[in-house]
């Protein structure tokens, strides 16, 4: 709970709209453990006293805090902090990166920081085995549908998806697992694209052996190949 006699909101607001920073300043003091999972938040009528704005940007605040998932409203008991991890938490994560049409590379650098970190955090795991074992048997399937006579793009695109989500997974980390599902739904239409050409061109084979490196580098636990191995991972991949 928060100290006695300190009230949420002694900091000043923010230059920002007056919805956007009742929202900052309850979410500071959920970072700096004023108020922590399963604490109660002031009512809106303390909320509006200590801030100094109208009731109903208050509510309005509340209101958006809680579709994000951070707080949760009882009736006839109040404003709570939830207590545990929340997946609509990353929701204005996902809507701000849609949205940003025009930084295509800076989210590439964004997605490749991800996978670096991610491969580093699986490497550290101290078995892989069945993780390894599931991504050979999903690259199996893939090399498969892309020797098919008549390819399917979003078959190789579910078994493209099942391969990083099964990396994701392998990392034992349920914010990293949500995090690159997120990016995964972004990457849509670009992998799609991607895919679709290199089917074109013919070069589902090397398609296949990048895959692979991914799994030689998790299997031998080849620390200093992550980062190439990732970069060789987007040489379809550079241009939306």
């Amino acid at each position: 709970m928060m100290e006695e006699g300190k009230t949420l909101l002694s900091t000043a607001l923010q230059s920002k709209s007056v919805v956007e920073s009742v929202i900052d300043v309850i979410v500071s003091s959920i970072i700096r453990g004023e108020l922590k999972p399963g604490d109660k938040l002031p009512t809106e009528m303390e909320l509006s006293r200590d801030l100094g704005v109208a009731r109903n940007s208050i509510r309005e605040a509340i209101k958006i805090l809680e579709a994000y998932g951070v707080i949760y409203i009882k009736r006839a008991g109040g404003t709570f902090v939830c207590e545990s991890y929340n997946q609509k938490m990353l929701d204005p994560m996902l809507y701000g990166i849609i949205l940003q049409k025009d930084t295509w590379q800076s989210f590439i650098k964004l997605r490749t920081v991800l996978d670096i970190g991610t491969l580093f955090v699986v490497l550290r795991q101290e078995n892989t085995k069945e993780h390894v074992e599931r991504l050979k048997e999903t690259v199996r399937k893939m090399e498969l549908a892309c020797a098919a006579v008549n390819p399917s793009i979003d078959e190789i695109m579910e078994l493209d998806e099942q391969f990083h989500s099964e990396i994701g997974a392998a990392a034992e980390n349920e914010q990293l697992v949500n995090i690159t599902d997120y990016i995964t739904r972004i990457t849509i239409p670009s992998r799609k694209k991607t895919i679709e050409k290199i089917l074109r061109v013919g070069d589902g084979e090397n398609f296949i052996h990048l895959h692979n490196q991914l799994i030689k580098v998790i299997e031998e636990r080849q620390f200093d190949q992550i980062e190439q191995a990732v970069l060789d991972h987007y040489i379809y991949w550079k241009e939306k």
